[in-house]
């Protein structure tokens, strides 16, 4: 299950929640009042002796509310992380012979590593490149050097599982240096315009 679908589903159940102790507070209340009018007209208190106070029902809902929303916001990323974790295991085992196949016929290029003498002012991609981490830098150099690489061949390229690569180009789409176009069962993967910009 997402976390937008349990979200709504839990936000449906806390709605529902409030709208029925929202109506059994009415009712009770409306309850209250004709027992005291009707006590009233009898010389004696009513509500005393029959029904419910509405200010329980008031109560009763708030603190289901809470409970409910609490304890969902509590265990949220589990339930959430658990579901991916199984979608990711289902998608590596449905691996067709085709995206096998790639694989086979890619050839592996070694990345290189930026050396120190770089001049920043002449190759200011590189400067971008320096500042990243190990594992973004060799994501982010197969797309700087082949845009458009689709995601597969940027994980044979970068030798990391296809979660690490999926995870470290989200991260990287997070920051603006690349984005990704769906293409099938797969992404397209090219530098965003600021990088383009810096790279010519």
């Amino acid at each position: 299950m997402n976390r937008r679908r349990a979200d709504a589903i839990v936000g449906l159940i806390v709605t529902a929640v409030v709208i029925i102790g929202g109506a059994l507070s009415w009712q009770a209340y409306q309850q209250q009042q004709a027992f005291e009018q009707m006590g009233s007209m009898m010389g004696t208190s009513m509500g005393a002796v029959h029904g419910t106070n509405p200010l329980w029902y008031v109560l009763g809902t708030i603190l289901v509310s809470v409970v409910i929303g609490g304890g969902y916001l509590m265990i949220r990323d589990d339930v959430t992380n658990t579901e991916a974790v199984k979608r990711q295991e289902s998608e590596a085992s449905e691996q067709t012979d085709q995206d096998r196949s790639e694989f086979e016929s890619e050839p592996s290029t070694q990345t290189t590593q930026p050396s120190d003498g770089i001049n920043p002012e002449t190759q200011p991609q590189a400067r971008v490149l320096d500042l990243l981490p190990d594992d973004e830098r060799r994501i982010l150099e197969p797309v700087l050097s082949s845009p458009g690489i689709t995601q597969i061949e940027l994980r044979d390229r970068s030798d990391f599982s296809k979660s690490k690569v999926s995870q470290t180009v989200s991260a990287l789409e997070k920051r603006g240096l690349l984005y990704r176009e769906r293409q099938g069962r797969t992404y397209r993967i090219y530098p965003s315009d600021d990088l383009k910009q810096t790279q010519s």
